[in-house]
C-alpha cells in the first residue's frame, strides 16, 4: 500500500488535488491498451484486405482457366513437319518489278523561245 501511496504523491501535479495524476495515468493506460486490442477494421485495413484477397481469387481464377486451355490446345507441328509448296514460274517482267523499285523517267525541261526563261506579255501594237 505504501508503494502506491509513494507513486500517487509522485504523480500528484503541482496545483490540482491529489488523485489528477494517478487518474491521468490510468486514463493514458487504458487509451493504449484500447489502441492495442483495437481492430484493424476501424482503420479500414479490413476493407482493403478484402478487396485484395478478392482480386487475388480473380488472378487465380483466371490463371487455372489459362493452364486447362493450354493444356487442351491442340500441339502444333514441328518445323520438320512443314512441306515448303511448290513454286509456280514467274514471268520476267514480274521477277524484273520486284528485283529492285521502279527507276523513274528523266526530268523533262520544257522548251524556251530564246534565251529568256521569264513569261513574256505580249502587248497589243498600235
Amino acid at each position: 500500500m505504501s508503494l502506491l501511496q509513494e507513486i500517487a504523491t509522485h504523480l500528484v501535479i503541482p496545483g490540482l488535488p491529489g488523485w489528477t495524476g494517478p487518474l491521468l495515468t490510468l486514463l493514458l493506460a487504458l487509451v493504449g491498451i484500447a489502441f492495442l486490442l483495437m481492430p484493424f477494421s476501424v482503420f479500414g485495413m479490413k476493407g482493403r484486405l478484402e478487396a485484395i484477397e478478392a482480386q487475388l481469387d480473380e488472378i487465380q481464377a483466371e490463371l487455372r482457366s489459362l493452364t486447362l486451355r493450354v493444356a487442351e490446345a491442340p500441339r502444333r507441328p514441328t518445323t520438320d513437319d512443314w512441306v515448303d509448296l511448290p513454286s509456280r514460274p514467274r514471268p520476267p517482267e514480274e521477277q524484273a518489278a520486284r528485283n529492285g523499285p521502279p527507276i523513274p523517267p528523266p526530268a523533262a525541261w520544257p522548251e524556251t523561245r530564246g534565251s529568256r526563261t521569264e513569261p513574256r506579255m505580249d502587248w497589243p501594237r498600235g
